[in-house]
């Protein structure tokens, strides 16, 4: 084995003399705690020195005379190990004390390697089979393991000890100098600070000594020696711990005691605050509270029932003290105490559509001119003094989702809500975008609203790409033509279109942005979730704040509808005076023989221009041929 000397050997045998003197003189009384059957394992592989094996040899000697030897008591076997086994004695061998040390005294050592796992295989299925002197386990007979070996193991220990100690065998690890301390760990039984033991000093062997007979007769350790605990000293099967009185917990070298913080610790069970002195603490409230007779828990202060708040109307009690209140249909005085009648327009949540009046301690809704009241005394009435061809672009991208495409979905049918949708009132088309525009439904097709909400319910998610300047050009070049349903600008029916969408467009808007507000068409921007600011402004006719609007969330869109309304709809109506005539009549007649006429002197100006086109052609071809 390689690695330092920790001290001389000679040293090391001085130690180990005196204490087996000491037990042989003293005459220990032997432990009769109970039947035991207990091998030890030697290590004597060629690191360890012939003065060193008898180091160990007389420190084995020492322990056997502290024990109630016996076929009927302690069972004693030993076995030597270096790059082989061999079995000094089995536990059946001696039933003698003299006959076990005259063996021991006999050992030669076999100097080899160090096969520590090796002797451990052969503890567990040699030394402790019934074969070799080991009792049935169905005796319960506690089979003991002591291996004592001064370097580190040239084979694995950890698994055939885990085996071992699986099978009931209880390993005690002792290192001498240069024993290696993972190993012993790795072998030793839990809890490790009571079965691992280095040896480097005469106070650490007495202690093994000691612990070790202890443990095996139930000896009190407390009251035999100075156990250096502060506070208590706890007495245990072959050793002993200290603890600490109540208020204080162990320190690192497991004898002295430190006052524990318990308000630090969590385990004070203080409802508001805790505050630590030596050893204790006590509970604390915090402002507006008092503590209960717990101890612990606490309770506001009704600072009402002292009689000296000089409210009005109520009283309160807060964490900061009193506070006034007044009766329903009443507001505080700035004096915090006297109360006046309210004005329940300002301070209630009236729900009124377009304009709430007082009335003492009531009030009640009005509608703008054109426009009455409903049943529910709050809502009004849809506009139906203008005319409108309205078309919606909705935003049928990836990034909406499918359950956010149902509240937009939702959403339009609200704005559907309070048209008046009728072919000779408002029109209503939908196209979806996303990576592709498709019209779902054009202007002229629905003259009821019907007719135009279940549509919209009908509507599936297209989910791709967003193209909002690909539906912009679509809107403009298709939606608002007469062949889909717009009536003739001679009328002067105003033209909207809303584009809703939920984020930044793939492609380029400015184009057909503003192509669109060329065209005439009044323009609405309504932005979702990560909609562009820049964007919706681009999109939208001026001024911008009329024309944008914008919803953080999908679910809360519902509060853009009060600005749509009073955009779309306004007071007096979107094309408010405008008088559709019927196309039968004479001015009708003479206005469409006109647009007709004005079309086909157009296309014979265009015509003769292509002929003359053509003509050049056929010149040009000549000359070169």
């Amino acid at each position: 084995m390689k690695g330092p000397l920790c001290w001389s050997l000679p040293v090391l045998l001085v130690f180990f003399q005196p204490w087996e003197t000491q037990l042989q003189s003293a005459g220990p009384p032997p432990c009769t705690a109970g039947p035991l059957d207990l091998v030890f394992v030697i290590d004597s592989s060629r690191s360890v020195r012939p003065f060193e094996f008898e180091t160990m040899r007389q420190f084995l000697v020492g322990l056997l005379r502290s024990l109630d030897v016996g076929l009927n008591a302690t069972r004693v076997g030993v076995i030597q190990y270096s790059s082989q086994v061999q079995s000094v004695f089995p536990l059946g061998a001696f039933s003698r004390r003299e006959d076990m040390e005259r063996a021991i005294r006999a050992l030669v050592p076999l100097a080899q390697g160090t096969m520590t796992g090796l002797a451990i295989q052969y503890a567990m299925t040699v030394a402790f089979s019934e074969a070799e002197g080991a009792r049935p386990r169905a005796q319960r007979v506690p089979r003991v393991l002591v291996v004592v070996t001064d370097g580190r193991p040239q084979d694995r220990v950890a698994e055939v000890a885990a085996q071992a100690r699986s099978r009931g065998i209880e390993i005690y690890a002792v290192g001498v100098q240069r024993a290696d301390v993972g190993s012993l760990r790795a072998m030793a039984s839990p809890p490790l600070d009571q079965h691992v033991f280095l040896v480097e000093s005469f106070d650490l062997i007495q202690d093994f000594g000691l612990q070790f007979q202890g443990r095996l007769c139930g000896k009190d350790l407390c009251a035999a020696r100075d156990h250096g605990c502060q506070h208590q000293c706890v007495n245990t099967p072959g050793t002993f711990h200290c603890t600490c009185d109540p208020g204080y917990k162990l320190a690192a070298d497991k004898k002295n005691c430190l006052a524990i913080d318990q308000c630090a610790e969590g385990s004070h069970g203080c409802e508001h605050h805790c505050v630590s002195t030596p050893g204790s603490y006590f509970c604390r409230c915090r402002a507006g509270f008092t503590l209960q007779q717990d101890q612990r828990s606490c309770r506001a202060i009704d600072y009402c029932t002292l009689g000296n708040h000089s409210c009005q109307h109520m009283c309160v009690s807060t964490l900061g003290g009193p506070q006034c209140r007044c009766r329903a249909g009443h507001e505080l005085l700035p004096d915090g105490r006297s109360c006046r009648v309210r004005d329940l327009c300002n301070g209630v949540d009236h729900g009124c559509e377009f304009q709430c009046v007082s009335e003492g301690f009531s009030y009640r809704c009005l509608c703008p001119e054109g426009r009455r009241l409903q049943a529910d005394g709050k809502s009004c009435d849809r506009c139906r003094e203008g005319h409108v061809d309205l078309v919606l672009l909705v935003d049928g991208s990836k990034s909406v989702r499918p359950q956010n495409f149902e509240l937009v979905k939702r959403f339009v049918n609200q704005i559907v809500d309070f048209l008046d949708v009728s072919p000779e009132g408002t029109r209503v088309g939908l196209v979806q975008f996303s990576s592709r525009v498709r019209t779902e439904f054009p202007l002229g097709r629905y003259g009821t609203a019907a007719e135009v909400k279940q549509a919209v319910l009908a509507v599936e998610y297209m989910e791709r790409g967003t193209m909002t300047g690909l539906a912009l050009r679509h809107m403009v070049e298709h939606s608002f033509s007469e062949a889909q349903g717009a009536r003739p600008r001679a009328l002067h029916v105003p033209r909207v279109g809303l584009v809703f969408t939920d984020g930044r467009s793939q492609d380029d808007i400015s184009v057909w942005a503003a192509r669109a507000k060329e065209e005439g068409i009044v323009m609405y921007a309504v932005g979702v979730g990560k909609a562009v600011e820049e964007e919706l402004r681009e999109i939208a006719s001026e001024p911008a704040e009329m024309h944008v609007s914008y919803s953080p969330d999908f679910s809360a869109m519902s509060h853009l509808l009060d600005n749509l309304k009073g955009s779309i709809c306004p007071e007096e109506g979107i094309g408010a005076g405008t008088e559709l005539r019927s196309p039968c009549e004479c001015e009708s007649l003479v206005e469409f023989q006109g647009r007709t006429l004005g079309a086909l002197e157009s296309l014979a100006q265009k015509l003769a221009q292509v002929t003359e086109r053509l003509e050049d052609l056929e010149r040009q071809l000549a000359n070169q041929q």
